[in-house]
Parts: structure tokens; C-alpha cells; sequence
């Protein structure tokens, strides 16, 4: 069976092998400064560092110096595994009243006031102090280049800049560097970004105090009162990054799975992987309605624990280690009903406790197997399209996408708190080793994306690619407060038999198969060998970047 499911998926891309190192990204640009680095000795840490830097410039509608890191990390010589949270927190000045006393039942999406403190440029330098071995200044070299003296956009991400262009247009000083006198950028059009490239140099020139202590953050400041912004000087100076040691983890079919901790939501995965570990899902066929309804449920099981109990754990007693653990999800197991799909309440705890998203994903193994799972964003689309100033510096809006307004939410707005994210990154040990490196951008989507991929190799033995490339599936509503009132849809794409859409359909489920793969993430995936060294690499279709190794 297990060889039968891998065989259903024709690829487009050829898996990637190596020995050496290798770096998956949805740049191609950042894909080649992370080899630079590996090929000047560097370890995955510091290619990670040049990385993120790039795809900072080359990726703006996803990622960027004003955006949020979450990345796990293996050390090859000490097996340790770490944990980062590089989110930032609501201004102190902000509360739910705050909001209400405008007449606002949701948080606004747009301008500073959405954005939460940048936490990307700490988070760099917080990874190069642990791990790495390359001055932040080296590492900075290949974005400088690309933002001074521009690079093409490609068509996909043309389509962002077309479709976003009213919200790049809101603010001059955006509409000035991301449109072309109010018109979008086109494929093959060349964006040059001068302000960020200066404000790069002052980093790579005055480290970490420049953007968070310095002059970048001064400008940054005031730029954001001046919009409406509620953020001090004090409040960027004082902004850290976190580091937990382990991660969170499950174990999935004697696999160790490892996830970013809340105020991630990566828990969601774990809680899943524990539901369907149950299920038979390799006898029941890759991409068949059996499979798939039992995924469907987990999902929607895990994410209403999520919506119900989960905050920022500084703020909120988050139940965590019952909601991952195995007799929890014992517990919600038996409300799936293969015949039938529900609409699934909250479950109940041992203890009461109290009280599209845009974004870009890479990971990096370099030869001697230190690995490097990073996902970093904006939140939506160009953040809240706001750039702060002459920085240069496109500010996020997980602000205003991720609290809510309901009183006595566990996600309410309240200052210096943290909202929960959306953003996750994993790994998969074998043997006490990492052996699956992956992740993908997509909001809500992440969750069922990441899991399904995980299932792909671990359930119907399929190859990086494979598993990266198959068909997949999506639902809504999930975490996100625009949409939780929606009714339930399912999206699948291309490749599920007419016979089995049927199935899903009479299960209950109101489903959508799109015409072909289209966007909808870029799903990235190293599958190491530790015995012989060699590391396979998928990358996505759906979306632009590559598997590339040196």
C-alpha cells in the first residue's frame, strides 16, 4: 500500500541529493546566498542568517525587517534542539476598550496600529550569538546588493503586487518603493529598494542596537505615532527574542515530531498527528475520502481547543500538555464519525484554566547535519502596508490579523501581550536524529498542509518531492477572526477521483476541487540520511524557489 500511494503522484520537479549541504526556498536569490555561505564554510545557522536576510528583500509581500520569526534548530555535536520565538508584543498603550470606544468589533488589518514590534532582526543576531559562526555584517551582504541595486520580480509574485496594490497605495511612503507611480509591478520589472538597503547597512554596521536602539528604530518610532501608532522608543528597546529548549514534541508512528511552542499554534500539529495516529491512514489510500474526512475532523477538533484555550502563555494558563497529549486525543478521537462530519465544540479539560495570510517559509542542512526550520512573516500580504519611514522597513499587521476583541477571549488584545500565530515550523526525528526538515507559509493552512506532507512520507511512503507536490487539501474556518463565522468549505486540489469527492459530499462536507495546483502555499522538504550522509530536498510547485545544494 505504502508504495501504491507514493506512485500516485507524478511530479514536475526532480527530488534533490546531496551529501553536502542544501537550502530550500521560495527565492531563488536567498536559496543562492545560503549556499554562498555553506560554500564559504558557514554552518546552517549562519546560511539561515543570510537566508531570511534576503528573502527580507526579495519576498516583501511575506517576509520581512519588519516582520516575526519561529524557527527550530538541531546542533549536530551536542544533539541539542532549540526552540525560537521571535514575535513581538502590543504596545503597552493598547487594550480591548481602546478599540471598542472607535466603534470596532474587529481589529483594524491596515497601517501601524495593526503591526506588532518587529522581532526579525533580533532574531538573526539572537541565533548567530547561540550558534553561528559568521558576523551578522557578512551575512548581511547579499540582501544589501539586491535591495540597492534592485531585483526582477518574477510573475508569481507579480500577481501580489497587482492584486495588493490598493493597500500598498493607502500609505506614500509605501506607494513610493512597492508600485510604479500607483501602477503594480509586472514580471520581469526591476524593484530597487534604497531606504531598506541603507537601513541593512546601519544594521550590519551597528548590530542589533542600531534597529531596535539606534537611529532605525528613532525613524521607525516615529513614523508609527505619526500614523497612529501606538509604540515607544522604550517599548523597541526593550523588545526579545525567545529560546526554549526542547521544543514542544509528540511522537507519531514511533517518529519524534518537534514544533514551535505558543504563541505558535504548532501544537495544533501535534494534537492532529495524536488523533490520526489511530487511523489507518495508509490502508485507507492516499488522498481517498476516508482519509481525508479523518483529517478533516482532527482539524477541526484541534483548532476549536485552539480558539477556546489557547493565548499567550505570559498572559493565559494554556493547557498545553493535555491538549498534546495521547489520552487527550484519545478522548476527541471518538467524536469522529467515519459516515458523518460534525461541527465540534471545545473538549473538555482534566483542569479548568482561568480566564492568508502571508508569510515565507525555508529550511537549511549543511554537511555535517546541523538543520535549520524557519518560518518568518508579515502576516497578511505586505503586512498592514505600512512602510515605517525613510527605513524603508514594511511593518507587519499580526496585531490587528491575530487578537480579537471578544471579552474574556483568550486572545483579546491586551498591552505587551503576544497574540497567537499562525506561524509553525517542525521536525521529524528518527533514532534520536532529525530526519524531516519542512514546513510551508499559508496561514491557517499551515496545519493541515504540514500534516499532510508528514503523512505523505511517514503513511504512503513518498519521496520530498512527492510529498511536497501531492494534492492536498485545506478547510475553512480555522483561527482566523474575520472568518471563524464562515461556513465550513473544503478545498481540494486536482487528483482525488470523482468517486471519492462524492463520498466526502454525502459525509456531509461542502466541497470545492479546484480546476489545478495553483498558489496555495510553498510547502519546503529535507529528508536526511544520517547512515549515509545524504540528504534528499522537495520544493513546491505551487510557488516560486528551489532545492539547492552545494
Amino acid at each position: 500500500m505504502v508504495r501504491d500511494s507514493a506512485s500516485q503522484v507524478n511530479t514536475g520537479r526532480s527530488t534533490v541529493y546531496t551529501k553536502g549541504g542544501v537550502v530550500a526556498s521560495i527565492s531563488p536569490l536567498a536559496a543562492s546566498a545560503g549556499l554562498g555561505v555553506l560554500a564559504d564554510g558557514g554552518n546552517a545557522f549562519d546560511s539561515a542568517v543570510a537566508v531570511a536576510a534576503t528573502e527580507a528583500v526579495t519576498v516583501p509581500s511575506g517576509c520581512g525587517l519588519g516582520g516575526e520569526p519561529f524557527v527550530i534548530m538541531y546542533e549536530a555535536k551536542t544533539g541539542r534542539v532549540f526552540g525560537m520565538n521571535g514575535s513581538g508584543k502590543a504596545p503597552l498603550a493598547a487594550n480591548r476598550d481602546y478599540f471598542v470606544r472607535q466603534g470596532l468589533d474587529k481589529m483594524p488589518l491596515d497601517g501601524p496600529i495593526a503591526a506588532a514590534i518587529p522581532g526579525e532582526v533580533h532574531g538573526w543576531a539572537a541565533i548567530l550569538d547561540r550558534l553561528g559562526t559568521m558576523p551578522l555584517a557578512r551575512l548581511l551582504q547579499p540582501a544589501i546588493g539586491y535591495a540597492e541595486d534592485g531585483y526582477a520580480v518574477s510573475a508569481k509574485s507579480a500577481t501580489g503586487f497587482e492584486i495588493l496594490n490598493s493597500k500598498l497605495n493607502q500609505f506614500p511612503d509605501s506607494a513610493a518603493i512597492f508600485t510604479k507611480n500607483g501602477a503594480s509591478f509586472r514580471a520581469g520589472d526591476v524593484l530597487v529598494q534604497k531606504n531598506l538597503g541603507r537601513t541593512l547597512r546601519r544594521v550590519a554596521d551597528g548590530g542589533v542596537d542600531e534597529f531596535y536602539r539606534g537611529e532605525t528604530a528613532r525613524e521607525m518610532v516615529r513614523a508609527i505615532r505619526a500614523g497612529g501608532g501606538l509604540y515607544t522608543e522604550a517599548e523597541f528597546a526593550a523588545h526579545e527574542t525567545t529560546w526554549y529548549e526542547p521544543p514542544i514534541s509528540t511522537t507519531y508512528r514511533g517518529h519524534t515530531v518537534y514544533e514551535t511552542a505558543p504563541p505558535s499554534q504548532g501544537h495544533l500539529i501535534l494534537q492532529m498527528l495524536n488523533i490520526l495516529e489511530d487511523f489507518d491512514l495508509a490502508g485507507m489510500g492516499f488522498y481517498s475520502a476516508e482519509s481525508v474526512h479523518a483529517m478533516l475532523e482532527a482539524k477541526s477538533l484541534a483548532f476549536a481547543d485552539r480558539n477556546r484555550y489557547m493565548g499567550d502563555p505570559d498572559f493565559i494558563a494554556n493547557p498545553l500538555d493535555e491538549l498534546i497529549s495521547k489520552p487527550f486525543a484519545d478522548q476527541r478521537r471518538k467524536l469522529i464519525d467515519p459516515i458523518s462530519t460534525t461541527v465540534h465544540e471545545p473538549g473538555p479539560l482534566a483542569a479548568p484554566i482561568p480566564g492568508d495570510d502571508n508569510t515565507s517559509y525555508f529550511c537549511v542542512v549543511d554537511k555535517d547535519g546541523n538543520a535549520a526550520s524557519f518560518i518568518h512573516s508579515l502576516s497578511m500580504g505586505f503586512g498592514g502596508g505600512f512602510v515605517a519611514g525613510t527605513t524603508g522597513v514594511l511593518l507587519n499587521n499580526r496585531v490587528g490579523r491575530g487578537f480579537s476583541l471578544v471579552d474574556g477571549h483568550p486572545n483579546v488584545i491586551e498591552g505587551g501581550k503576544r497574540t497567537m500565530h499562525t506561524l509553525n515550523a517542525y521536525m521529524v526525528f528518527k533514532d534520536d536524529k532529525p530526519w524531516l526538515v519542512g514546513g510551508t507559509p499559508g496561514g491557517d493552512r499551515q496545519i493541515p498542509w504540514n500534516v499532510q506532507v508528514i503523512s505523505n512520507v511517514i503513511d504512503h511512503g513518498m519521496d520530498a518531492q512527492q510529498a511536497v507536490e501531492a494534492p492536498r487539501w485545506v478547510s475553512t474556518p480555522g483561527s482566523d477572526p474575520a472568518s471563524l463565522d464562515d461556513p465550513l468549505l473544503v478545498e481540494l486540489d486536482p487528483g482525488m477521483s470523482v468517486i471519492d469527492v462524492e463520498k466526502l459530499r454525502a459525509k456531509g462536507h461542502k466541497v470545492n476541487v479546484k480546476s489545478a495546483l495553483g498558489q496555495g502555499g510553498s510547502a519546503k522538504l529535507i529528508e536526511i540520511d544520517f547512515e549515509s550522509g545524504v540528504k534528499t530536498a522537495g520544493s513546491d510547485p505551487r510557488s516560486d524557489g528551489h532545492a539547492a545544494t552545494v
